[in-house]
């Protein structure tokens, strides 16, 4: 596993001792950069030191977890959740951390949840380096109309033409293919939009972005919304609203 930059957020020393001693001991590709006491210097020390991975407790001084996280999304760390009660892990997970640990901390538990972070982060650099490969897209004459959608075990290539619509889940994206179950990957929206060609897709809304394609019908409103062709409904905020109508006119 390659080396992770980590940093501990926990109001307690005595919990941040307890985990440095663990993390140093028994994860041993886990660099600790800084730790913080609260949600407002733990908001500093992500901005100073970019992190790859957070350990973060939920119930703070001074805000919680999620309140930090709302003023950090789009999310670009992967977060282990740390919490004494076993009620915030239904909320944990809807804010797509890769796991959750409950104090006291179990040494077993903590090793899978770091061993998930090293995968998803390396995944993460997969998709950095295939990026390159997908600049050509945006050419007006390329010859390349698939785009890579990384997975646990490797990347879908899929077919752009297929691709109906994405929508933002936090900083992870669901794609809608023609004819397939929808894909979670681990790229935000604004990723998305800097790659795909700008002929053939459309940012409608801050967490849709539209193949022009697929689009059936227009609904009248402040914004008004699109039906696809598979049904689904897809807002379109105020401001897009021009965009969207400039893709038809030639």
């Amino acid at each position: 596993m390659q080396t992770i930059s980590a940093i501990i957020i926990d109001d307690e020393p005595g919990n941040i001792v307890t985990l440095l001693e663990l993390v140093k001991q028994y994860c041993p590709d886990v660099f600790i950069k800084g730790t913080a006491p609260d949600p407002v210097k733990g908001y500093e020390l992500i901005k100073q030191s970019n992190p790859e991975l957070v350990f973060l407790d939920i119930e703070m001084p001074y805000g919680n977890a999620f309140d930090l996280l709302d003023k950090l999304t789009p999310v670009s760390f992967e977060v282990i959740f740390i919490t004494a009660f076993n009620d915030y892990a239904i909320k944990a997970f809807k804010y797509a951390a890769l796991d959750y640990l409950l104090k006291p901390v179990n040494i077993n538990e903590l090793k899978e949840a770091v061993n998930k972070a090293g995968k998803r982060l390396e995944e993460r650099s997969v998709n950095t380096r295939i990026n390159s490969l997908l600049g050509n897209l945006k050419a007006e004459n390329s010859g390349t109309q698939k785009i890579a959608l990384p997975a646990v075990d490797g990347c879908y290539f899929e077919d752009l033409n297929s691709i109906m619509y994405l929508q933002a889940e936090n900083s992870y994206t669901y794609i809608f293919c023609k004819g397939k179950t929808k894909l979670l990957v681990s790229k935000n929206l604004k990723e998305f939009e800097e790659i795909l060609p700008p002929a053939l897709f459309c940012r409608i809304h801050h967490s849709s972005i539209i193949n022009i394609n697929f689009v059936k019908k227009y609904f009248k409103g402040r914004g008004g919304y699109v039906q696809m062709e598979d049904g689904t409904t897809v807002e379109i905020s105020v401001r897009k609203k021009t965009d969207f109508f400039d893709k038809f006119i030639q």
